[in-house]
């Protein structure tokens, strides 16, 4: 069975995950090392990011 590409560039994810404050278990332990709470948080900061880019490009 093939992977499925991931939706976020790994940029992104390590920006988040410096911002979220685990980027460092990252580098030891890569993307498998984090908690499913810090992958969750991840998600819910690139949602809420997202949320915030799409209103300013719409003028709210």
């Amino acid at each position: 069975m093939s992977r499925r590409k991931g939706i976020m560039s790994d940029q992104l994810k390590e920006e988040l995950a410096q911002e979220l404050g685990f980027y460092d278990v990252v580098q030891k332990d890569g993307w498998g090392g984090i908690t499913s709470r810090d992958a969750g948080n991840m998600v819910k900061l690139a949602v809420e990011r997202a949320g915030r880019q799409l209103a300013s490009r719409d003028g709210r």
